[in-house]
């Protein structure tokens, strides 16, 4: 057997009881003296004329005996030094001492030390051996003290296995219990300080079905045939009226999911898609335009535009859809026919990054059923929707006005699938009604099928049931303890993780406008480039025309009428050192 004793290396209690008997006795023969007629009267009892000697004499008094130092400062007894032992079997160590003036120390004649605010007992004691030659401190006595272990009952469940799942060993025929809510109250138990002693019990009939809802189950608690109710069990408030809940050690709240309907027909034809008609036929126009532009400049005195007719025709085509992917191998010289050809370029930049990311967009992106937006649309069109089987969602609905006839019952995710994409034409529903976290488990596994389109009910989360305020006091504080530990999201990413890598977490990353959609660009949203790029083709062609002109009229000879048009001759100069570049 070992332990932590403490033993007083002075005791003066045995000391004490023999002056103060003597007080006693001298103070009652001076008041039987001093008494006249009733000494039965408490005020009638005098005081004694020695009482003030024997003080002195008693404080002057000092002596060490068997049980150690007797003295008295200031009308005071002083107390004595303990050491703290540590038994350890049949022997025992010295591990400190305590005194009145430096409280706990190593050594007796240690001086004081100061204070601080996280020190513990390995601060002042020597090492300690604890039962079992542990290193550690025992959590110490166990609940319950009289051996019984907590009942603990379980839900048993048929869909959403992963918070809570019931299953029996083949072999040993015992009850296995597992899922996210039982790893948490594990968790808790072991961060309690004392030890627990527990079983789970399943909430079942002898065929294995459930034996009720969770109201049934919570009520068991208050009937008081289970002490607690450890699963997904949501803390409402007309089941705290006669039951008790722990704080919540998970989040929850009721959501509404809806189907997206993938309304893109993709086909041979999706390419041409992202722009409208309209933007097309503006877009080809306009390629015939400007290489026509470029042509009418160039052609007197550019000889890449230059040849038999044909061949500039195929010219204008090709240096028109050449630009499209800026790598035209004809040469442009005018200043004008430069300034059109690059805003013509930054026009196909622009065109060209809008029909990818929109193209992208349509190919990618789903559209969700507009008709429904949140539960008071599915009130007003009498939807028929669904939701979770035994669960208080149920009543919640009843209240919100939905009618029994319309409220369809699910149990598995699989189930609930099922009912979403017959829709309601086929004896499905239009929507369906999960508390968070079943509907994060269910997202996982169809996210590029539903979304939640939003939150209509609150609730506080999960707690576990208990009838026994005191003891799960301290349950609520461990709860607090490892929900700010990373064993709460190491537990979460275990139970709640993505079937499908590219699904996000509905309560982390929620869709922000599930209702965004892609749409055809048209004319519109390119209006201001294109009238930009066309002002700029007919003052080019304007410019060159009025040159043009102001060359042909008259009789003037050749050299004096291009003399005249500076623009023209400025052309021509062009044209001239381009022809001297040219090998001979």
């Amino acid at each position: 057997m070992s332990g932590l004793q403490t033993r007083r290396l002075p005791c003066y209690v045995s000391i004490c009881l023999f002056p103060i008997f003597i007080l006693l006795v001298l103070s009652f023969r001076q008041g039987l003296l001093s008494t006249s007629v009733n000494i039965s009267e408490l005020e009638a009892l005098g005081s004694s004329q020695l009482g003030p000697k024997l003080l002195q004499t008693l404080s002057r008094v000092q002596f060490k005996g068997l049980a150690g130092d007797f003295r008295f400062m200031n009308g005071q007894l002083q107390p004595s030094v303990f050491e703290i032992i540590n038994v350890v079997g049949t022997g025992e160590r010295s591990i400190g001492f305590w005194t009145e003036e430096n409280g706990l120390v190593k050594k007796i004649d240690q001086e004081p030390q100061s204070v601080e605010a996280l020190s513990t007992w390995k601060y002042y004691l020597k090492y300690i051996i604890w039962p079992g030659e542990a290193d550690s401190a025992p959590k110490g006595w166990e609940i319950p003290t009289n051996g019984k272990k907590l009942r603990i009952g379980v839900p048993k469940r048929t869909g959403y296995t992963d918070l809570v799942k019931v299953t029996r060993n083949p072999i040993t025929n015992s009850t296995v219990v597992t899922g996210f809510c039982i790893e948490f109250f594990e968790a808790v138990i072991r961060a309690m300080p004392y030890d627990v002693s527990y079983e789970f019990i399943p909430f079942e009939k002898g065929n294995g079905e459930a034996a009720g809802n969770y109201n049934d189950l919570v009520h068991q608690v208050y009937l008081e045939r289970y002490d607690a109710v450890v699963g997904d069990t949501t803390i409402l408030a007309n089941r705290s009226s006669y039951v008790d809940f722990t704080l919540p050690f998970i989040k929850s709240g009721v959501g509404l999911i809806v189907p997206m309907d993938d309304l893109v027909n993709r086909d041979h034809f999706s390419f041409l898609k992202p722009l409208s008609w309209k933007l097309w036929v503006t877009s080809f126009v306009f390629f015939f335009f400007i290489g026509f532009t470029v042509w009418v400049v160039e052609h007197r005195v550019n000889p890449d535009f230059q040849g038999p007719k044909r061949y500039q025709a195929s010219t204008i085509f090709w240096f028109a859809f050449s630009t499209m992917v800026f790598a035209p191998r004809e040469r442009v010289f005018t200043f004008g026919a430069r300034i059109l050809v690059i805003t013509w370029y930054f026009i196909l930049l622009v065109l060209t990054q809008s029909y990818t990311a929109s193209l992208a967009s349509l190919l990618t992106t789903q559209k969700l059923n507009r008709t429904i937006t949140s539960m008071r649309s599915l009130l007003e069109r009498g939807e028929r929707v669904g939701y979770q089987r035994t669960s208080f969602i149920f009543g919640k609905l009843k209240e919100a006005g939905f009618s029994s006839s319309t409220l369809v019952p699910f149990d598995t995710p699989e189930e609930s699938d099922e009912f979403l994409r017959n829709g309601p034409e086929n004896g499905g529903i239009s929507a369906a009604f999960l508390e968070t976290p079943y509907l994060r488990l269910f997202l996982g596994q169809y996210c590029n099928n539903y979304k939640m389109v939003e939150e209509p009910l609150n609730v506080e989360g999960f707690g576990f049931v208990n009838r026994n305020s005191f003891f799960f006091a301290g349950v609520s504080r461990a709860i607090l303890k490892v929900a700010e530990s990373p064993k709460a999201m190491e537990l979460q990413h275990a139970w709640f993780k993505k079937k499908e890598e590219s699904c996000p977490d509905p309560v982390t990353s929620p869709d922000p406008n599930p209702y965004v959609t892609s749409r055809q660009l048209g004319v519109d949203s390119f209006r201001l480039l294109f009238i930009g790029v066309f002002v700029i083709c007919i003052i080019t062609l304007g410019k060159f025309t009025f040159c043009f002109l102001k060359k042909t009229e008259g009789n003037d000879s050749y050299i004096n009428r291009v003399e005249k048009c500076s623009c023209w001759s400025k052309q021509q100069t062009v044209h001239d050192r381009s022809q001297a570049r040219q090998p001979q």
